[in-house]
C-alpha cells in the first residue's frame, strides 16, 4: 500500500522539478508562482481573422527579373495588384505590406513572419528598397503580410532568383 502512495508521488514531484528546470534568458512576463504546474496559452482575444485575399489580388517583384546578374546592394521595386498597401499596425480588411525572405522557405498563411538577418520588414509601405547581399546565387521571396505581419500565404508571394557578382 505505501508504494502505491509513494511512487506516484516521487514520479510527480521529479516530472514537476523537470517541467520548471529550464531558464529563460528572455526572463519571464508571468510573474505567478511556479508551484502549480500550468500551461499558458496564448492570448489570442481581440485579434482579428487574417483578412480575405481580394479576387485578383497578387503581388510581384517589379525589378530586377527573374534570372537577372546584380550588383550589391541589390535594388528592389515591390509591386501590387487588386489589394491595398497599408503600413504596419491596424489590421484592415484588403491590404497589407510587402516583407522579403533572403534564402528561406515561404511563410503559411497566418503565421507571423519573423523579423531577422533573413526577413526584412517594410511595414512603412514602402515599394522600393535595397539590400546588402553577398556575391552568389539568391532566391528571394516577396511575401505580403498584414498589418500585424501575418502572412498571406503563397496566394500573395512571388519568388525571384538573382545572382550577385
Amino acid at each position: 500500500m505505501i508504494k502505491k502512495l509513494i511512487l506516484p508521488a516521487v514520479l510527480g514531484t521529479a516530472l514537476f522539478a523537470a517541467c520548471n528546470s529550464g531558464s529563460s534568458d528572455k526572463g519571464s512576463a508571468d510573474s505567478t508562482s511556479k508551484d502549480t504546474m500550468t500551461m499558458e496559452m496564448p492570448d489570442t482575444a481581440g485579434v482579428p481573422p487574417l483578412p480575405a485575399i481580394p479576387a485578383g489580388a497578387k503581388v510581384f517583384f517589379k525589378a530586377p527579373k527573374d534570372g537577372a546578374t546584380v550588383t550589391s546592394p541589390v535594388k528592389l521595386e515591390f509591386g501590387q495588384e487588386n489589394i491595398a498597401l497599408a503600413p504596419k499596425g491596424e489590421v484592415k480588411d484588403s491590404s497589407g505590406h510587402h516583407h522579403v525572405i533572403v534564402d528561406g522557405e515561404g511563410i503559411p498563411a497566418g503565421t507571423v513572419i519573423p523579423d531577422d538577418s533573413t526577413h526584412f520588414h517594410y511595414g512603412k509601405a514602402q515599394t522600393e528598397a535595397s539590400i546588402n547581399l553577398k556575391p552568389g546565387k539568391h532566391t528571394l521571396i516577396l511575401q505580403y503580410g498584414d498589418g500585424i505581419h501575418r502572412s498571406y500565404g503563397p496566394a500573395l508571394s512571388d519568388t525571384l532568383n538573382i545572382t550577385v557578382k
